[in-house]
């Protein structure tokens, strides 16, 4: 009996170790793109606010469709909503906030390319959100342009936030087709 109840234990211990492999593997996957996005909009700001505060004429780079110049927003996505009450201000931050967690919680629970769309628009949430906590606004600076048509000021977490919506917009897309077949 003692033979069976410790062969019981093993296979017990074993799936238990292979599942926390598992997670563990899946989690630092799943946690390297969002602070492999989080990071790469970190560094970028980071380097055009030391650029902008080394050039004191504001403009870093300028060709015929780009420029790259440092503004700070202090509304929601592409300088909307730009207000000066703070509660107002403070409320989007927690809202936005909210919003991340649960986005997060949706990854937790989705597979393929929706998880890892999930998790760039969270690493991109995260870093404006940063911005939002620490400097009261979130510093744009890549402006696109043809001729004086300049489209919105934004940075490198707006573009994964954009990457990761456009990539869920295109799944839903694709399953809606696949639904109408079947």
């Amino acid at each position: 009996m003692p033979c069976l109840l410790e062969n019981q234990y093993n296979a017990l211990y074993s799936s238990l170790i292979m599942i926390f492999k598992y997670l563990i593997k899946r989690l630092y996957i799943f946690f390297f793109v969002i602070i492999f996005t989080f990071s790469l909009d970190r560094i970028s700001k980071q380097y055009v606010i030391y650029l902008n505060n080394n050039n004191l004429n504001g403009e870093l780079f300028s060709s015929s469709y780009l420029n790259i110049s440092l503004v700070w927003n202090e509304g929601i996505a592409f300088g909307l909503l730009a207000f000066e009450e703070s509660k107002i201000y403070n409320f989007l931050s927690v809202f936005i906030a909210l919003i991340v967690i649960i986005i997060f919680y949706m990854a937790l629970n989705s597979n393929g390319i929706k998880k890892y769309a999930l998790l760039m628009i969270i690493g991109g949430a995260l870093g404006n959100l940063y911005d939002r906590l620490f400097f009261s606004a979130v510093p744009d600076f890549i402006d696109f342009h043809i001729g004086n048509f300049h489209w919105f000021i934004f940075n490198v977490a707006d573009i994964f936030i954009s990457v990761g919506i456009l990539i869920m917009i295109l799944i839903e897309f694709i399953d809606n087709k696949k639904n109408k077949m079947n």
